[in-house]
């Protein structure tokens, strides 16, 4: 009984081992894919708990979400001939799930090292080969990381469909300490020769704001002096209104007046013809006579009346003159 009972706590044991070595996981965001005999199996597993022959399946678990990738340390030569190092470039890429099994098939489970690593290097090498050190250091390094993403992305496309580049980042390469210097002294003239014309700018724009200002006040002082001259034209101007206006009352005043005077005048000349009958100018012949008579008491009395037919005659003749010179007056 003892014996049995030892055989059957192996046999326990040992079915307790399998079925843990059967039992894995696979995480989420990636993909399992499966070995047997070294042989890769077709089957492929998403993520949660999944079982499989203990012992003789293994299984590997591949990311599906996106990863970057650090390429350390990539040497570089120039087409002059100078040796540069790239300390890190960083890959950020991504496997579509449904890849995963041609991809594991044709470049393994570790397929960035093929793929990123060694396409990296590659393609970089091949760029310093036909650029200078100008080019590469300064000219040209802000289109680096595009072009090195371009050119993995359009090289994957045919060999590992699936296979996605989502960025590429190029640090700064090291260069020979002697250039480095070169390059320094070469950006502080640079960057001195900008600040005299950033300087230069300046003084520029100050000169040229300056000029607009005493444009723009003379433009004031010449538009204050318009308005002011055309006040005072159209002052003059209403002066001139108003005077020629007093100037034609005036006229018609004194037309109307003397219009009136030469009326008045005429009717008055009209109405003494009309008197000037030989009754009226006897009448006031009598009437001068009686007005201009004179009693005389004596001796000698005037011949005017004492001879009363020659006084007649001589104070008729007198009374005549005098209505004619009226007439005449008139």
């Amino acid at each position: 009984m003892a014996q049995w009972g030892a055989i059957f706590s192996i046999i326990a044991a040992l079915g307790g081992a399998g079925l843990l070595a059967s039992v894995h996981k696979i995480d989420e965001g990636h993909t399992g894919v499966y070995y047997r005999g070294g042989a890769l199996l077709t089957t492929t597993s998403g993520p949660g708990f999944h079982l499989m022959l203990p012992f003789i399946t293994t299984y590997k678990s591949v990311q599906t979400t996106l990863q970057t990738d650090e390429v350390k340390n990539v040497p570089c030569g120039t087409s002059g001939g100078v040796m540069i190092y790239f300390d890190r470039i960083e890959v950020v890429n991504y496997l579509v799930p449904s890849a995963v099994y041609d991809i594991v098939r044709n470049f393994t489970a570790d397929y960035d090292k093929a793929l990123i690593f060694n396409k990296v290097h590659h393609e970089l090498n091949q760029f310093c080969s036909v650029h200078s050190l100008q080019d590469v250091y300064i000219g040209l390094f802000d289109q680096i990381d595009e072009n090195l993403k371009l050119t993995l992305q359009k090289d994957l496309t045919n060999m590992a469909p699936g296979l996605i580049i989502q960025a590429v980042r190029v640090t700064k390469p090291n260069i020979p300490e002697s250039i480095r210097r070169n390059y320094e002294l070469m950006e502080s003239e640079k960057t001195k020769l900008l600040i005299s014309q950033q300087t230069q700018k300046v003084v520029e724009k100050e000169a040229e704001t300056e000029r607009i200002k005493a444009v723009i006040e003379a433009e004031k002082v010449a538009q204050v002096a318009e308005i002011k001259f055309g006040q005072k034209v159209m002052e003059k101007e209403t002066e001139k209104r108003i005077s020629e206006i007093e100037d034609g009352a005036f006229l018609a005043r004194q037309k109307a007046r003397a219009d009136a005077e030469f009326y008045t005048s005429q009717r008055t000349a009209e109405a003494n013809k009309l008197k000037l009958t030989p009754e009226y100018l006897q009448l006031m012949k009598y009437k001068a006579i009686a007005a201009n008579s004179k009693i005389y008491f004596g001796n000698d009395i005037p011949q005017m009346f004492v001879d009363s037919a020659g006084s007649s005659i001589k104070a008729s003749a007198a009374m005549d003159i005098m209505g004619e010179q009226i007439l005449d007056m008139d």
